[in-house]
């Protein structure tokens, strides 16, 4: 535990039976309380190597996507009593060593949600980010910060930690299956004014870390973007957003004093 708060951390993974052991090997286990990883229907011994490191391991029988993935890990966190949880990639993309970091800025309260940034410093560049992916994730971090009113050095990373308090709030269940879910979650916890902080941090490229390719890239893009404009005409009275109006969507509901995974088109067994 971190100041009497327990921690969790959530691996959404998908094809990381390679990196998965490195990823483990450096998490902070003297503050961390429970290591989760859902499996996206992997085809490799993802889930193998997860179970003979003793997580607790979810698997999704079918794929279904990278936001899905999220919502079963942060659901199932919360339902297990996390007070904070780190979302980190199994890739060994982003450096485990932060979680306590991490983890502290919202145990002290003086964060909500915190973000593991490649782009403070100098740690994307030299850690083998390509460079029309370092100048994507410029530009487009500069098009949000201006249509959210934000001053944030990037969106886009994959390291993020949250208090149970955004989890259980924020309508995750409108949000997308697919990569744009990080945009689109993020997008709602400043939409509802929640305190954002960020760290430097690391990040290396590698063959076996994640990567999509250059079609998906270019949907991400254009969905981070409309995302951005959703809130602002949101915002400014001028459209009734889905993602950004109404009621409902929470992804953990309390029945009889527990907490329950809601049940939605994935399939997934523990």
């Amino acid at each position: 535990m971190l100041l009497g708060k327990r921690v969790a951390v959530v691996l959404p993974a998908y094809n990381a039976e390679r990196t998965l052991l490195r990823t483990i090997a450096e998490i902070p286990r003297h503050i961390v309380d429970d290591i989760i990883l859902t499996d996206d229907a992997s085809e490799d011994r993802t889930v193998m190597v997860a179970r003979g490191l003793s997580l607790f391991t979810i698997c999704h029988q079918e794929n279904c996507g990278y936001g899905a993935n999220q919502k079963t890990c942060y659901a199932a966190a919360l339902a297990r009593g996390a007070d904070i949880v780190v979302m980190l990639h199994p890739d060994y993309q982003y450096s485990p060593k932060l979680v306590s970091a991490m983890a502290s800025m919202i145990a002290s309260d003086h964060y909500d949600v915190v973000l593991g940034s490649r782009i403070l410093g100098q740690g994307a560049l030299k850690g083998g980010m390509p460079l029309y992916k370092y100048i994507a994730n410029l530009g487009l971090t500069a098009a949000q910060n201006f249509l959210l009113a934000q001053n944030l050095s990037e969106y886009h990373t994959g390291y993020r930690a949250w208090s149970r308090s955004v989890l259980e709030s924020l309508p995750l269940l409108r949000c997308s299956d697919d990569f744009v879910f990080d945009n689109q979650m993020l997008a709602l916890a400043i939409d509802a004014g929640y305190r954002i902080g960020e760290i430097s941090c690391p990040t290396r490229y590698f063959r076996e870390a994640s990567s999509i390719n250059f079609p998906r890239s270019l949907a991400y893009g254009l969905g981070v973007l409309a995302t951005s404009v959703d809130y602002r005409l949101s915002r400014m009275g001028l459209r009734r957003s889905a993602l950004f109006s109404g009621d409902g969507g929470r992804l953990v509901q309390t029945r009889s004093g527990h907490h329950d995974i809601p049940v939605t088109s994935r399939k997934a067994t523990a």
